[in-house]
C-alpha cells in the first residue's frame, strides 16, 4: 500500500480527480504490475496497471489501491466493473470513496464475489489525500485560508499600507501556494485597494507553470482597467457575497482546492460560516498597533466561544514564520 501511495503522488496535485496508486500482486504477493491516475479523462489507476498486463492476466491477482474503486460513469467507465471483467481475484483498499456518485465500489465488488479488504494505512492515505477527500465529502473545495500579520495580529498599518510586512522568503511562499490550489478568491475591497495580480510567480517573477483561477467575492465589479483582468487564467466575478454558493459554483467548475487571500472582512465570514479547514499564518517579528486587524469580528462574544485550532507545522521562512493550522474536528462543516 506505501508503494501504491508512492504511485499515486505521480499524479496531479491540482484538479477535480483524485491521485490513485495501484499495485497488482500475484498469489506469492509478487508485483505483476502498477499504475496511476495522470489526471481528468485517462485511465484511472487499476485500469492503467491492468493495460500493462496481456489478456486475461489480471484474473486471479490482488489489487492494492489507495483509494475505494469508484462505481460511477465519468469521463471514463467504473473501476468496479473493469475489476470484476477482468477476472481479479481480491481487492485491498486504503480510504472510502467518500463521493455520492462514485462511491459504492466495494458493495459492487462483493456482490460479484470478489473479496474486498478496507482499511489498509487508512490514517495515513487518508491524511495525504485529506483535500481531495473534505472536498469530496462536503461537495465544495477544500479552503485554505491564508493572512499575513506582525507579532500583534496587525495586518496594516493606520492608514492602510500593508507592503511589506513578511520578507522575501514569506512572499515567495505564498507564490508556491497559490501554484499548489486550483483557485485564488479575494474581496472586492483588496482589489480595489491593492490592485494585485493574483499570479504564481517564480524568484524571478516569471509566471509558474500552473496559475490559480482568480475569483473576486462581492456585488461591485471589478474595474475595467484592473490588472487582475489580464490574469492567464481569465477572471470569475460572482456578483454575490454568499461564500457558500459561491464555494459550490467553484466545485461545479471542478474546483477542488482555494486558496483565499482576502482581507479580514471575507476571512471573518468564511470562518464564520466554518468554511475554512486549513489556516496559514505568516507571522513577522514586527509590532504594528492600531486597529487594522488581520481579522475581523468571528462572532465570539465570549472566551468559551473561541476558535480552537491545532497546529500542523511551524516553518521558518528567513526571519517570518509560516504556521499552518486545521480545525481540531479535521474538516469543516
Amino acid at each position: 500500500m506505501r508503494h501504491a501511495l508512492t504511485l499515486a503522488s505521480r499524479g496531479p496535485a491540482r484538479g477535480s480527480h483524485a491521485s490513485v496508486g495501484c499495485v497488482l500482486l500475484d498469489d506469492a504477493g509478487r508485483t505483476v504490475a502498477e499504475g496511476w491516475h495522470r489526471g481528468a479523462g485517462t485511465p484511472h489507476a487499476e485500469v492503467d496497471a491492468m493495460s500493462k498486463l496481456p489478456a486475461g492476466g489480471a484474473r486471479g491477482l490482488t489489487a492494492v489501491v489507495t483509494l475505494e474503486p469508484c462505481n460511477h460513469w465519468g469521463r471514463t467507465g467504473p473501476c468496479a466493473e473493469a475489476l470484476i471483467e477482468a477476472g481479479i481475484g481480491r481487492v485491498v483498499f486504503a480510504v472510502e470513496d467518500p463521493g455520492a456518485h462514485s462511491g459504492g465500489g466495494k458493495e459492487r465488488l462483493r456482490a460479484a464475489g470478489i473479496p474486498v479488504d478496507e482499511g489498509v494505512l487508512a490514517a495515513e492515505v487518508a491524511e495525504w489525500m485529506r483535500r481531495w477527500l473534505i472536498a469530496a465529502s462536503l461537495q465544495r473545495p477544500f479552503v485554505t485560508l491564508k493572512w499575513a500579520s506582525s507579532l500583534d495580529g496587525r495586518a496594516a498599518a493606520a492608514d492602510g499600507t500593508s507592503q511589506w510586512i513578511t520578507g522575501t522568503a514569506a512572499r515567495q511562499h505564498v507564490h508556491e501556494q497559490r501554484a499548489d490550489h486550483d483557485a485564488i478568491l479575494v474581496g472586492t475591497g483588496t482589489v480595489l485597494a491593492d490592485d494585485p495580480t493574483l499570479t504564481a510567480r517564480g524568484d524571478g517573477g516569471e509566471l509558474l507553470p500552473l496559475q490559480p483561477l482568480p475569483v473576486v467575492v462581492g456585488e461591485r465589479p471589478v474595474p475595467i482597467d484592473a490588472r487582475l483582468r489580464q490574469h492567464p487564467r481569465g477572471l470569475v466575478e460572482t456578483g454575490t457575497r454568499d461564500l457558500r454558493a459561491v464555494l459550490s459554483d467553484l466545485f461545479a467548475r471542478d474546483v477542488r482546492t482555494v486558496f483565499v487571500e482576502g482581507g479580514p472582512t471575507v476571512a471573518g465570514e468564511l470562518i464564520r460560516n466554518d468554511l475554512v479547514d486549513d489556516y496559514l499564518v505568516y507571522l513577522a517579528p514586527t509590532l504594528i498597533g492600531g486597529p487594522r486587524l488581520a481579522l475581523g469580528d468571528l462572532g465570539v462574544d465570549t472566551i468559551d466561544g473561541q476558535r480552537h485550532l491545532s497546529v500542523t507545522s511551524v516553518t521558518p521562512l528567513g526571519d517570518d514564520l509560516a504556521i499552518l493550522a486545521r480545525t481540531q474536528s479535521g474538516s469543516s462543516r
